[in-house]
């Protein structure tokens, strides 16, 4: 078996040459042209993200071009699990859970269509294995196992490749993140408006393009890697890097796991593009660009979704309504994914302070409060989408819930905001002023919250 090197690093070049040069390593760097003409990414090796400090030589008149990061492929992970799907005893010794675990994580599934669905007990419950216990269990009841005529074993393995190719060590957008946007992603699909048009590829590509879409994310945001040059801003040209590369590390876990080669050529590369178009609206800065094209849908109620197209733009809008539905969740819940996103932003402050980068949107600790952050998360971004997704689901049971969750979670904040910066009577924070542009544009070049 023959194993390979890559060169993989993303520099921040300083002009002062006495100061270090810090690399961004993630997975799946390397592009790959498949046969079918779309661009995939090469899966990479643990440790999933590397902030490293290498010393500059004094020598060299270029920083960092002597010192690259060079890492094995994920062989022996890999191959690991493998061995393990295969049957063969490895010669450590497993931890299986209890079957009283066991069957409380069962027990959850049978409730999985709930809203209060608690997706960090399931995690506990599955030791970890959440979005991969919980994707089994969906494509079997959606019947999607049977239609598409799928290897259960070859399933397991390509959703063991999806889950540890999350970064654990990120507080948010981590395997959990996957597994609870593809929980809710679950529950739109159920949607009376929704659901008796769909189709057995619409619900797999629904739920696919869920567990995929933040898949080997830095846990740092599309500006960070723009302004520290990081090669994949280079290759995406800035546009929806991340997204992009969500996408196209999907398809490369895709084709390794072979699990659609039995299909037709055909459908393989529809199944690709369209899982694109889902990812890639996932992308914060285009919430706009959708929330206008859905207004105008429901105010002309011309939405078709006999028609394939009109039924992929709703995949779309349910896809992002299950990103960034956190402040939909009951308080216990939401307040625990605010603040692992928080910390997340905090992070990534703290990284821009010490390289003496100028600190992101959000990613203050010291002027950026985590009440203050979810209400203009909330104001400027969740509440606009969901009360058009309530429009469009008739004010279902589910929609209505949501948007009374979200209401009560506001305020909440509201009231855990500091006290000079408390909401005065129209509900606008006191030291922002009622709703202004740029606050709605900071939140929308942040990550979502």
């Amino acid at each position: 078996m023959a194993f390979f090197l890559f060169q993989r690093c993303g520099e921040i070049l300083f002009e002062n040459p006495d100061q270090n040069v810090k690399c961004v390593c993630m997975l799946g760097d390397v592009r790959l042209r498949g046969q079918t003409g779309v661009p995939a990414e090469r899966r990479g090796s643990y440790p999933f993200i590397d902030f490293r400090l290498l010393n500059n030589t004094t020598h060299s008149g270029e920083i960092g071009t002597k010192k690259k990061v060079k890492r094995l492929l994920s062989f022996q992970r890999y191959f690991h699990a493998s061995r393990l799907l295969r049957g063969i005893i490895p010669q450590a010794p497993l931890h299986l859970l209890d079957e009283d675990y066991l069957g409380q994580a069962r027990h959850m599934l049978s409730k999985v269509g709930m809203w209060d669905f608690d997706i960090f007990l399931f995690d506990r419950l599955t030791n970890g294995n959440s979005l991969v216990t919980l994707l089994c269990h969906l494509f079997n009841t959606h019947g999607l196992i049977h239609h598409f005529k799928l290897d259960m074993v070859t399933l397991h393995r390509f959703l063991v490749m999806v889950q540890e190719d999350y970064h654990s060590q990120n507080p948010y957008h981590n395997a959990v993140h996957a597994a609870d946007v593809t929980q809710a992603m679950h529950c739109y699909l159920k949607e009376p408006k929704l659901a008796s048009f769909l189709t057995p590829l619409d619900i797999m590509l629904g739920l696919l393009a869920a567990a995929a879409h933040d898949v080997d994310h830095p846990g740092v945001n599309q500006p960070f890697l723009i302004k520290t040059n990081h090669h994949l801003a280079n290759l995406y040209q800035n546009m929806s890097v991340l997204e992009n590369h969500h996408w196209r590390s999907t398809i490369g876990m895709l084709r390794e796991s072979r699990l659609l080669a039995h299909l037709p050529k055909e459908m393989t590369q529809d199944i690709e593009q369209q899982l694109g178009s889902l990812i890639l609206a996932t992308d914060i800065n285009r919430q706009n660009e959708f929330l206008t094209r859905l207004k105008a849908h429901l105010h002309n109620k011309d939405l078709r979704l006999e028609d394939v197209h009109d039924r992929h733009f709703m995949l779309q809008i349910a896809l992002k309504c299950a990103d960034i539905c956190n402040p939909c969740r009951i308080w216990e819940m939401s307040k625990q994914w605010s603040e692992r996103v928080c910390e997340e932003f905090y992070r990534q402050g703290d990284l821009e302070q010490k390289f003496e980068l100028e600190i992101s949107p959000l990613c203050n600790q010291q002027k950026d409060s985590i009440p203050s952050i979810q209400i203009g998360f909330m104001t400027y971004i969740v509440e606009p989408l969901f009360r058009e997704w309530a429009h469009f689901t008739g004010h279902s049971a589910l929609s209505e819930s949501m948007l009374s969750h979200l209401a009560h979670n506001k305020a909440q904040w509201k009231s855990l905001l500091p006290k000079q910066h408390r909401t005065s009577g129209d509900g606008s924070p006191d030291h922002k002023g009622p709703g202004t542009e740029d606050e709605e544009q900071t939140v929308t070049e942040g990550d979502a919250p």
